[in-house]
């Protein structure tokens, strides 16, 4: 279990399956759409939530081949809101062009709505958008500028499938990145401090079997003066190599097992309990609000609860330190597709 890949390598041999699966602390896989078995069901993002104590945004553009998806959501965690609005166009297909890799590149959408572009380069990303008649006739604008060290470890998985060795999941999640700037709805703006707000980018790329429940968790901030957050996934894919439960200190990923997220069946509003197979992490989740939708189009099908709040328990880096979590910001989520 939790085979680490430390080279470059191809991502899909000539007949579109996974090469070497495991997981790495930045992308070394070369990631072609050439090689890929079909266009037709091929999904490409770039989703990235920011959030402080008090507020939070997330931007998602999203190419399924089929379908794109085009997203934004602001949160206001004191009044415990969410405001969402989307876009799904038809058969993008490749066309949108987003980058074959995370380290640098644009990713852009534009349209009478929406304009949306995601910039990277080492060390720095922007993301700076427009959305018409966001709400009641006012516009939705922002910018926001994200900062690394690009040195720093990021957790990376190239996950395949059992049932179709065609099928792979590639993703990388950065977390811990320092958040500046602001978003403007209408008149009332909302401003990011850069010590106190933090970002996560989970790019992926990736063919998907039809129907998939996936977990995943994630979480950014100050540990006593330094950034820790933590990367927590299953449910999904031939994880008997790897998975991608990570936590990070100081830019630093301290390797996880396995983790089990215990979702109360009193609903998602109470508290959660997530914790791992080796004594090494136990969080107590408080949710504050519930971002969930719901779709059903007989061939696709989605059902998605992504959950804000505050995560309070610990945490053991590799050399046994022990981190006292009390108060940080971040969301699980339980996600059924069929699609």
């Amino acid at each position: 279990m939790n085979k680490e890949v430390t080279q470059e390598t191809e991502l899909l041999d000539a007949e579109g399956q996974m090469t070497v699966p495991g997981w790495a602390r930045k992308p070394l896989w070369n990631y072609n759409r050439e090689t890929v078995s079909s266009k037709l069901r091929l999904k490409e993002w770039d989703y990235y939530c920011i959030l402080s104590g008090t507020s939070g945004l997330s931007l998602t553009i999203s190419d399924m081949g089929y379908l794109g998806f085009v997203g934004i959501t602001i949160l206001d965690f004191t009044t415990k809101t969410e405001i969402s609005r989307s876009l799904i166009l038809p058969f993008p297909l490749g066309k949108w062009n987003l980058p074959r890799t995370s380290i640098n590149g644009i990713t852009t959408f534009h349209n009478k709505t929406a304009n949306i572009m995601f910039s990277a380069e080492a060390g720095k990303r922007k993301l700076t958008f427009l959305w018409k008649n966001f709400l009641k006739g006012k516009d939705l604008s922002g910018e926001l500028d994200l900062y690394r060290n690009p040195e720093s470890d990021t957790i990376v998985v190239a996950t395949p499938f059992k049932k179709n060795r065609k099928a792979f999941y590639y993703n990388q999640k950065i977390n811990c990145l320092s958040s500046t700037g602001y978003y403007q709805l209408g008149t009332d703006k909302t401003t990011f401090n850069p010590d106190s707000t933090f970002g996560v980018l989970d790019w992926g790329r990736g063919i998907w079997t039809y129907e998939n429940t996936w977990y995943w968790s994630s979480a950014s901030g100050m540990v006593k003066g330094i950034p820790f957050g933590f990367n927590l996934g299953y449910g999904f894919g031939d994880l008997s190599t790897h998975s991608e439960n990570a936590l990070f200190y100081n830019g630093v990923l301290h390797k996880l097992d396995k983790l089990t997220f215990e979702i109360p069946d009193t609903g998602y509003l109470t508290p959660w309990h997530l914790f791992d197979n080796e004594g090494r992490f136990e969080m107590k989740f408080i949710p504050i609000l519930d971002r969930s939708s719901k779709t059903n189009l007989l061939l696709i099908k989605s059902d998605q609860h992504q959950i804000f709040g505050k995560f309070y328990g610990k945490a053991i880096l590799d050399d046994g330190t022990i981190l006292e979590i009390q108060d940080l910001t971040g969301f699980a989520e339980k996600v059924f597709n069929r699609w």
